[in-house]
């Protein structure tokens, strides 16, 4: 890397364990003799056009040890489309303040940004070394067998519903069935999580539906009245991204955001567990609740396993030691190199490549009748999300009358 200062920015929806990463790229870089100062962005990269800059290396070492176990993005974040014009008072910018070392935390959209600007920069004659660090609860990031951010989510998911589930286990009577929807908007390893947290057959979750099968109705009412024969009561986890086969999402109203992401509806008259809600009461006429975490799972630091704080830390060192090697335009990786026991080390993947790239759940791990993942789906998440507790169960042995009449 070039000597000078190095700025770090935070980018898109929160996790759990982002600001590990964040102390990591900061712990990094005072260890690089070339790093001259340590800035951070000020709600991204729209906040650095803004000049929104501070100073990391005046914060006390004992500050940043604590964003270790810290939720949501200390540095705040933005979702600013980087356009054409941007690219020339942002490279200005970086001349202002001597920056000649760019980290990212985020995830596709801001690795797009990591290289537009560091391949902008390069074009202009400038120096600058530009890292991702990756970031997403969904685990939809191409080039890394896992995100940092999505084993707490997974966790948040699978402790939700499974509690939920033994709710609506105990509750049958009054409500008949119990729906949980996740975010992710194209990917189901989110909601796929759910299924940890069914240690025997007759426990939550009985299905789930993942935006990498289409939506059959009909069939949708068949698995619903079918588990409910089985088991008394119906827990269903459905994705915030799926559609009905023509494409349509089942979802009853969405939005873009600056990326041309879309964002499902979230109101409880339009979301996709209101709209399954409806579905059910309409064809069986049962009560039942629906669940809606929305951004909780991206903020629950309290569920988050220690796997996933020490992983989003080891990313952030990574990104400072590639800089320090002289590597450019890549973005850190996780690279499982063992699942029992677990082991797991870093990598990279070219910034060009994550930029257009997405991670949908491959085809086996998700069962024929697509709702339900697959034994190598678990085998896959369990060591990221860790044991879940085992509750109680009472045997329900028929207690006889001791009174003679």
């Amino acid at each position: 890397m070039h000597k000078g200062n190095v700025i770090i920015g935070q980018s898109g929806g929160p996790t759990s364990v982002i600001n590990a990463s964040l102390a990591g790229v900061v712990d990094g870089c005072r260890e690089i003799a070339d790093v001259t100062g340590i800035y951070g962005m000020r709600w991204g990269i729209e906040g650095f056009l803004g000049g929104q800059v501070i100073d990391l290396a005046r914060e006390s070492k004992a500050t940043i040890r604590r964003l270790r176990r810290t939720p949501s993005s200390a540095l705040g974040s933005s979702r600013h489309k980087v356009k054409e014009p941007d690219l020339l008072a942002i490279l200005d910018k970086l001349r202002a303040f001597g920056i000649h070392g760019l980290f990212m935390i985020g995830g596709n959209d801001t690795m797009d940004t990591v290289h537009r600007v560091t391949a902008y920069a390069a074009a202009q004659g400038y120096p600058l070394t530009g890292i991702g660090i990756p970031k997403t609860v969904d685990n939809d990031l191409y080039g890394t067998d896992h995100t940092p951010g999505y084993p707490s989510a997974a966790r948040f998911t699978a402790l939700s519903v499974q509690q939920a589930g033994v709710l609506a286990r105990d509750m049958q009577k009054v409500d008949q069935f119990i729906i949980y929807q996740s975010i992710g908007r194209d990917a189901g390893w989110l909601s796929a999580s759910a299924a940890l947290a069914r240690q025997e057959e007759a426990d939550a979750p009985h299905l789930i539906y993942m935006p990498e099968r289409p939506l059959d109705p009909q069939r949708f009412l068949a698995d619903v009245e079918e588990a409910y024969k089985r088991f008394g009561y119906v827990s269903i986890v459905c994705g915030e991204g799926i559609k009905f086969a023509d494409g349509t999402p089942v979802s009853a109203s969405q939005t873009r955001d600056a990326f041309s992401n879309v964002e499902y509806g979230a109101m409880a008259g339009t979301s996709v567990a209101m709209n399954l809600h409806r579905m059910i009461v309409r064809q069986f006429g049962w009560r039942g609740e629906f669940q809606i975490t929305e951004s909780l799972p991206m903020s629950a630091i309290d569920r988050s396993p220690a796997l996933d704080l020490e992983e989003a830390y080891l990313c952030g060192q990574a990104a400072a030691h590639l800089a320090a090697e002289g590597r450019s335009g890549v973005m850190v990786t996780l690279e499982r190199t063992g699942s029992d026991p677990y082991a797991c080390t870093t990598g990279t993947a070219a910034l060009a490549d994550v930029a257009v790239r997405a991670k949908p759940m491959p085809d086996e791990m998700i069962n024929a009748a697509g709702n339900f993942p697959t034994q190598a789906f678990l085998d896959y998440v369990r060591p990221l999300v860790g044991e879940l507790p085992k509750f109680a169960r009472l045997k329900y042995k028929k207690a006889k009358p001791t009174v003679k009449k």
